[in-house]
Order: C-alpha cells, then sequence, then structure tokens
C-alpha cells in the first residue's frame, strides 16, 4: 500500500470514528432534550475546567462560533436546565463566570462512561510509545482541520480556497 493510499485510509478510519462520536452524542443529546450545541457547549466548559481556563460567555461563543445573542440565548437555556451556573468573578465583578453542574456531569458520566470504559480498555492493548504516537497524531489532526477551518472556520465557503 503506498502511502497516499495509507494516508486516505486514516483519513476514513478518522470519519468513521468522528461520525459514530457524532452519533452517540446526537443519542445523549436527543435523550435529554438538548440541541448538538448545547452538548458541544458543555463539552467546551469541561474543556475550560480541565485547562484551567476561565469560562466566560464570550469565550464559550468564540469556540462554537456563536454571535452574542446566539450565546445569550444557550447559556439562558443550559441555565434554565439546570446544566450549567453563571457566577461573577471575584477578581473582577463585571465578568461573568460559567461552570457545569454536577447535574450535567452526572448525566455525561452515566451516558458516556460506558464507552469511555471501553476506550480505556481498548488502549490497554497498546504500549506506552504507541500510545503516544497516537496522542501527537490525533493533535496533529486536530491542528490540520483548525487550519483548514481557517481563522474565520468558514472551510469550504465562497473565497476560502
Amino acid at each position: 500500500m503506498d502511502d497516499g493510499n495509507r494516508a486516505m485510509g486514516l483519513v476514513h478510519l478518522l470519519r468513521a470514528l468522528t461520525v459514530e462520536l457524532d452519533r452517540f452524542g446526537g443519542e445523549f443529546a436527543a435523550l435529554h432534550g438538548l440541541h448538538p450545541t448545547d452538548l458541544r457547549a458543555l463539552i467546551e466548559l469541561l474543556d475550560a475546567d480541565r485547562a484551567g481556563t476561565a469560562a466566560t460567555p464570550g469565550l464559550l461563543g468564540g469556540r462554537l462560533g456563536l454571535n452574542s445573542a446566539g450565546t445569550t440565548a444557550l447559556v439562558d437555556r443550559l441555565e434554565r436546565l439546570g446544566l450549567i451556573r453563571r457566577g461573577r468573578d471575584t477578581a473582577d465583578r463585571r465578568r461573568v463566570l460559567l461552570a457545569v453542574d454536577e447535574r450535567a456531569v452526572e448525566l455525561g458520566r452515566s451516558f458516556f462512561g460506558p464507552v469511555i470504559g471501553e476506550l480505556v480498555t481498548a488502549m490497554a492493548g497498546f504500549d506506552p510509545a504507541e500510545l503516544d504516537t497516537a496522542r501527537r497524531f490525533l493533535g496533529a489532526m486536530g491542528e490540520a482541520v483548525a487550519r483548514a477551518r481557517g481563522a474565520d472556520g468558514a472551510a469550504g465557503a465562497p473565497g476560502s480556497d
């Protein structure tokens, strides 16, 4: 198999995995009356917390590609559902911070826990060097997709070639 076919084989595997994970997320969203953007917002907020990044509505809207009104509607909806909390930054009381409520964490854990367990079990079949390579590979693929989307996120838009 030449390198081009090998690379395309990996692209197809990444696409298939992405589709399966997206379906899984869609099932979770539908089960809990959420829009797919609601789920992406929760993931962004959890990732920000894990990274030690202050999650503000502006950060969330930017990461999701939403305007201010869309971000406000999203935050209002998630707060109304009891999935996130708004609070004031203790260092700058003008700044609003967002946090995922423990209820949302438990809902996610109960639904996604089994698939995460399966993923961790599957990873046990790989040695640390292979996992390091996989981590590097997936990081590079994420960066490549981000570059392809461009700064404005308009992949495939007229004039984006």
